[in-house]
């Protein structure tokens, strides 16, 4: 980490060119528009259960989120400054993936399908590579894990230097935090997804991770960053604060989910009820009958 270093993002135009603005733009429009289509398709095949507003609204905020990050003035700031990439990770690799995951787009696209189409899509999310894929463990590795080479090895640098790699960090970031909040906390069928308990204990581990970190980041330990020291460190504090309020949403996600297995009781016998019919009186046997001094007869 240099301490006076110039920002490896000054020298491609920064974010701000034409096809750097249209192109993502024209891409969140196109998404905006295909789930309002899926939306109509999906109440038009089940007019009683409808679509839940909510979730509508929750897939907005999450393009908004995305769009934040991708157009001016955040995209240009971050090819400047090492603290508006780090914002712009938060964005997509956080707090955008929670806000779409929570819109349901697989239980959407689940009720727009024909039958037909929906078992295969079933069928494809039950298979082994989807559960592989899908595993509390593997999202972690890739949302987590890929920070480490991303900021502790050139590969920052890198991607700063080449648009196409930077794209591809870009999309990294969001779909490695979309199956991250997905696996964890979505209201999407997950076949793999473990009990809550140990989706706790994931979320606990990338808390960790986190903040070990940016710890490291902001003391300038191994860091492989070239931007100034001010800039590392301000970018630091942004991951390890605005990934704790992430991760707390997250959580709060989780825990609405829980729906506590409760063992159902026995059930009491009651005895039957007689209608009309005369219960007869139990009879004691004769041996006690005999051996009841009541029963004997008096003696002269």
């Amino acid at each position: 980490m240099g301490g006076g270093a110039a920002h490896p993002g000054h020298g491609h135009g920064g974010g701000g060119g034409p096809l750097d603005v249209w192109l993502p733009a024209l891409a969140l429009l196109g998404c905006a528009v295909g789930y309002a289509l899926t939306v109509r398709r999906a109440r038009r095949r089940h007019p009683a259960q409808g679509w839940p507003l909510a979730r509508s609204l929750s897939f907005a905020a999450g393009l908004v989120l995305v769009a934040v990050a991708l157009l001016p003035p955040l995209a240009p700031f971050a090819h400047a400054d090492f603290r508006g990439h780090m914002a712009q990770h938060l964005l997509l690799g956080m707090y955008a993936p929670l806000a779409l995951v929570l819109a349901a787009p697989v239980t959407l696209l689940l009720r727009a399908l024909p039958p037909g189409r929906g078992r295969r899509l079933t069928t494809v999310l039950r298979s082994r590579p989807a559960r592989l894929l899908g595993h509390p463990v593997t999202a972690l590795l890739l949302t987590t894990g890929g920070l480490v080479p991303l900021y502790f090895t050139p590969v920052y640098d890198a991607t700063m230097s080449h648009p196409g790699w930077h794209w591809l960090t870009h999309a990294h970031f969001l779909l490695s935090g979309w199956l991250f909040a997905y696996v964890i906390a979505g209201p999407d069928p997950a076949p793999a997804r473990p009990g809550v308990p140990a989706r706790l204990v994931v979320l606990g581990v990338a808390i960790a991770a986190h903040a070990v970190i940016a710890q490291l980041m902001y003391g300038g330990f191994w860091v492989e960053v070239s931007a100034p020291i001010t800039e590392v460190r301000g970018g630091a504090e942004i991951m390890y604060y605005g990934g704790d309020l992430a991760e707390l949403l997250l959580a709060a996600a989780l825990v609405t989910t829980w729906r506590p297995v409760r063992t159902p009781r026995k059930p009491v016998r009651t005895p039957r009820k007689t209608h009309g019919t005369r219960v007869r009186p139990l009879r004691r046997p004769r041996e006690e009958i005999r051996a009841d001094p009541r029963t004997l007869p008096k003696s002269g």
